[in-house]
C-alpha cells in the first residue's frame, strides 16, 4: 500500500488543532478531583482520555485499518501501519496550568517512522516530519543549531518520577553537565524537547524512563532537521529502548562522552 504521506500528516496537523481546542477549552474549567492515579506520580484525566480517544476516532478515518500504540489504550492488533500516540504529553505541567504540554502522534511501518507531529498547543507551534522530507514548524522549515561546542551549549532533560533505580547516576551526570554546559533546563515535556533541539533553541536532551509515545514523533522531527539520537548505551533503539539521547550532531560525540562516563556507554 502506497501511501501519501503529505496528504496524511496535513490532515493529522489539521485534527490535532481540533483536539488541541478540546484540552485548552477544558483546562479552564478542570478541578483536582477529576485527576486518577495511575500509579505513583503517574497521573491521568478525562482530558487525556476523551483526547485519545478523538484521536484514535480521527486517525482510523485517515488511514482506515491501521493500529495503535496509545499511552492510556495501550495497542491493538499488529497491523502494518500503526499510529503511536501521546493525547497530552506534559499532563502534570497541564495540572498545574504551566504552559507547555503537546499532543504527540507518529505513524510508524516496521517500528520505522514515516511521519511524526508534534503539537504544542500553547506556544501554537505543531512540528511535523515526513521521512525524508525535512521537518518543519507550522510549515516553515527548521533546522537544528549550529553550536559546535559543549560548553556554549543548552541542554535539555526529563526527571523520571517513578523509576528511581538510576537516580544516583543521573544526579552525577545533572551535576557534571551543570559545570560544562551553558545550563540545563526541564521544561515536562519530552515530546517538546525533542522538537526544541530540532528549531535549535536546545543543542541536546536526554532522559531515560520513557515511553514510545513520548518520543516517536520528536525523533523523527529532530532528525529530519539533521539531528542525531541514540540510547545511553549509544544503540539505535531509542523509541523502545527506555533511554534517549538527541543533538544537534556537532555536539553528538562530545556529549555521549558525557553520558557514556556514567552510564557506561
Amino acid at each position: 500500500m502506497s501511501l501519501q504521506l503529505d496528504k496524511i500528516c496535513q490532515q493529522v496537523i489539521e485534527l490535532t488543532h481540533e483536539v488541541g481546542y478540546f484540552i485548552l477549552t477544558e483546562q479552564k474549567k478542570f478541578s483536582n478531583s477529576d485527576i486518577v492515579k495511575k500509579g505513583y506520580n503517574d497521573l491521568v484525566t478525562y482530558v487525556d482520555k476523551n483526547s485519545e480517544k478523538a484521536l484514535i476516532d480521527g486517525l482510523s478515518k485517515i488511514l482506515p485499518g491501521s493500529g495503535f500504540l496509545a499511552e492510556e489504550s495501550g495497542e491493538t492488533e499488529k497491523q502494518e501501519y500503526t499510529w503511536i500516540i501521546d493525547p497530552l504529553d506534559g499532563t502534570t505541567n497541564f495540572l498545574h496550568k504551566l504552559p507547555c504540554f503537546a499532543i504527540s502522534i507518529a505513524l510508524v511501518k516496521n517500528n520505522e517512522p514515516l511521519l511524526g507531529v508534534v503539537n504544542e498547543l500553547n506556544l501554537k507551534e505543531c512540528f511535523s516530519a515526513i521521512k525524508g522530507s525535512g521537518a518543519l514548524v507550522n510549515g516553515k522549515p527548521i533546522k537544528v543549531s549550529a553550536q559546535n561546542k559543549l560548553g556554549d551549549s543548552l541542554i535539555a532533560t526529563g526527571f523520571p518520577y517513578n523509576e528511581f533505580k538510576l537516580q544516583d547516576k543521573y544526579m552525577d551526570l545533572f551535576k557534571y553537565l551543570m559545570t560544562c554546559t551553558q545550563g540545563l533546563r526541564r521544561i515536562g515535556s519530552a515530546s517538546v524537547d525533542l522538537c526544541y533541539v530540532a528549531c535549535g533553541r536546545f543543542e541536546a536532551f536526554y532522559e531515560y524512563g520513557l515511553k514510545p509515545w513520548d518520543v516517536a514523533a520528536g525523533a523523527l522531527i529532530v532528525k529530519e532537521a539533521g539531528g542525531q539520537l541514540c540510547e545511553f548505551n549509544g544503540g539505535d533503539n531509542y523509541i523502545f529502548g527506555k533511554t534517549i539521547i538527541s543533538t544537534n550532531g556537532l555536539i553528538h560525540k562530545d556529549f555521549t562522552d558525557s553520558v557514556g562516563k556514567y552510564f557506561g556507554a
